[in-house]
């Protein structure tokens, strides 16, 4: 838990406080004062009396007790500093502003490691080292500007990076977006991004804490309690917007299966995003665009109408809408026939309800008021309003934030003229109102924000599975990929459906197989990992002559240990697959299979374990869902089995945390089965 003394201290000490309010400690200290900290505010600096008004202290010995030090001095003396708050101060709270630590080198680093076990000791938290500071309604104990509308209703913001979380602030501040605290956590040396998430769920009320989340993360390094919190969070009325960089990898890992090439870190930061029910954006317009969404009342339908006095921003925002997976409905019909009588000749209210560059604060009125009253399928409005300067529009964003106190749908402005109307847009959010300047901003994030699913459920319901037999497979595995007959014992253990096989290492074994399987079958190498790729796959094999000798040809081929046959089914191909990543365990993936599985790479991830609304979510989002749910008469994919599937993949790789990679490719499915007819099985202690 963090220490109350960094969140609400009642006396503060900036250690290097300055004049030159060009240098971070002046700076922090300036912002300290012009915040009016209603505490007891010191300064140390060992060659001043006096400085922005306040007594000097020349070294931290002369403090009375304080509970939090704001530290801008050089890395080499804020042991000692530390060391003197913690045991003759009682300082709880400390900010690191400085630079010079693990970021910088090894020496660095161990200094850091020094100073966190200093505040361990004494039960402290610290926010730093290599950070801007920590900005709430208690304090400003950055060293930066903008200092943003401090409002206990405003977004709360964790950065992992100190300039990122300036240019974010200067992204939302001109929107009217408004911000309850700002916590830069720099090199986490003690708290992270998921430290302080934590800290905002555990002091959770509904009535007094800020619903809007917004993270900055470029390391995940606790992937488990960023879940735990986020999701916790979100189930109790939240919403949380995040970005997370570095997600390209420069040339991907060489790897051996499907599975391992499609999965990667980011794959996993978007099912682990996905599954806390977090908004993943990739850019700081994006994230303060979602956020300024969240401040709105929620969209719960699809259906938008656009109101427009412009018919380009309207054309752009239709576009952005409805790739997106958003509706702008036709209206039509009596009560679109009265509309049009209220506005000038040439208006449409065909949607875009565009009322022309003429239109008035009145016309406005009454279309809001009949898009609210009079067309039951539109759920929410955006309004487009900008000016080309020839006279003032005061009075249609006055108009406007009136009928948004009052509409029963969602309304969101799109008020483009940042330059012609300033003023009037100003005035606008000095009301606590938002601007979208951008209207494919707008509706890209909209659309985001819709189609981001719901936290998974808690408790995660999981098929029955022999976790018994499933043990002591693995136990007698050796790291590698596994013979056949574990593998088949691991199938069967966790119920996996699989085709009738046999293993053979001579003609006639071969041949006698093949017949007690019944023919046509189908003959495989056993050892080569892409075994199209090498000539290891035949189909339809229909005589004994040809058994005998495809088995002589495969044999032949590198890597070779034995040849695996199996009955020739036929049915759609699907793809299972599962992938250890460091740090966030089991992803499991789906998708059709075959050699589409790397054609198409049209395949959908979750974290294990998975739910059942999670696997059918993974189903139905696959762009090839046509395909397993059948078309143009073609007979469909039994989705439940193909379902069960997945979650017995996710529960045994629960179960047998050793699976590093696992395919199950392909699958064959059908209307009546779904069976598994190839598998790769590796494991990695």
């Amino acid at each position: 838990m963090i220490a109350n003394e960094l969140i609400s201290p009642k006396s503060i000490v900036v250690v290097g406080g300055t004049d030159n309010i060009h240098a971070p400690g002046g700076k922090v200290l300036k912002n300290l004062i012009d915040g009016n900290f209603a505490g007891n505010l010191f300064v140390v600096n060992p060659k001043k009396d006096e400085i922005q008004g306040l007594k000097v202290h020349n070294n931290v010995e002369e403090l009375p007790q304080v509970d939090l030090a704001i530290i801008a001095i050089a890395a080499k003396y804020i042991p000692q500093t530390i060391k003197s708050l913690t045991e003759q101060k009682l300082t709880k709270g400390f900010i690191i502003l400085s630079a010079g630590f693990s970021e910088e080198s090894e020496e660095g680093a161990v200094l850091e490691n020094e100073i966190v076990e200093q505040i361990n000791k004494y039960n402290g938290s610290l926010i730093g080292p290599n950070c801007i500071g920590l900005l709430n309604t208690n304090y400003n104990g950055v060293f930066t500007t903008p200092i943003p509308s401090l409002d206990p209703k405003g977004v709360d913001f964790i950065s992992g990076s100190g300039a990122t979380a300036v240019f974010i602030m200067e992204s939302g501040v001109p929107k009217g977006l408004t911000f309850n605290s700002v916590y830069s956590v720099g090199n986490s040396a003690q708290l992270g991004v998921e430290e302080v998430l934590e800290y905002l769920d555990e002091t959770f009320d509904a009535k007094t804490s800020s619903l809007v989340k917004l993270l900055y993360i470029e390391n995940i390094d606790k992937p488990a309690k960023l879940l735990k919190h986020a999701s916790s969070l979100i189930r109790k009325g939240c919403k949380i917007a995040a970005v997370k960089s570095g997600g390209s990898e420069a040339g991907s890992r060489a790897a051996s299966s499907h599975t391992g090439a499609l999965a990667s870190s980011d794959t996993a930061v978007n099912a682990l995003f996905k599954k806390a029910g977090i908004v993943r954006c990739h850019s700081r317009e994006e994230l303060t665009t979602v956020a300024s969404v969240f401040m709105h009342p929620e969209l719960t339908g699809k259906n938008i109408a656009i109101i427009t006095h412009a018919g380009g921003p309207a054309v752009m925002l239709t576009d952005a809408l409805s790739e997106n997976g958003l509706e702008i409905p036709h209206i039509e019909g009596e009560k679109a026939e009265e509309l049009l009588t209220k506005l000038f000749p040439g208006s449409s209210a065909a949607n875009p309800i565009d009322f022309l560059a003429t239109g008035t604060a009145q016309q406005l009125g009454d279309i809001i008021d009949s898009v609210n009253n009079d067309f039951d399928n539109i759920d929410a409005m955006v309004v487009v309003f900008g000016s080309p300067g020839l006279f003032p529009v005061f009075d249609v964003y006055d108009l406007l934030d009136e009928k948004m106190k009052s509409s029963r749908k969602p309304i969101y402005p799109v008020l483009p003229s940042i330059v012609n109307v300033a003023d009037e847009i100003k005035h606008f959010l000095a009301k606590g109102r938002i601007n979208f300047p951008d209207e494919v901003i707008l509706g890209e994030a909209l659309a985001k924000v819709y189609n981001t699913t719901a936290p998974v459920e808690e408790n995660i319901s999981l098929p029955n599975i022999d976790k018994d037999k499933i043990r002591a497979i693995i136990d007698t595995c050796d790291n590698g990929y596994i013979d056949s007959d574990k593998m088949m014992g691991l199938l069967d253990a966790a119920g996996i459906s699989r085709a009738g096989e046999a293993v053979v290492n001579n003609k006639n074994e071969a041949v006698e197989q093949a017949n007690i399987l019944g023919l046509p079958v189908v003959m495989k190498v056993v050892g080569p990992v892409h075994k199209s790729d090498v000539g290891g796959v035949v189909l339809n094999v229909n005589d004994n002559e040809t058994i005998a000798a495809e088995f002589e040809r495969m044999m032949k081929i590198k890597d070779t240990t034995a040849i695996l046959i199996q009955p020739m089914l036929s049915g759609t191909e699907l793809f299972v697959g599962a992938k250890r990543e460091e740090k966030f365990g089991h992803m499991v993936l789906c998708g059709l299979g075959g050699i589409f599985i790397e054609v198409l790479e049209d395949v959908q991830a979750g974290l294990a374990p998975l739910s059942l609304n999670e696997t059918n979510n993974m189903i139905q989002s696959l762009n090839g869902y046509g395909i397993i749910k059948g078309v143009r008469g073609q007979e469909g994919i039994n989705e439940e089995m193909f379902a069960d599937i997945i979650q017995r993949v996710s529960a045994l790789v629960n179960a047998a945390p050793e699976i590093f990679e696992m395919d199950l490719n392909p699958l064959l499915g059908s209307a009546s089965k779904v069976v598994a007819v190839d598998a790769r099985i590796r494991i990695e202690k």
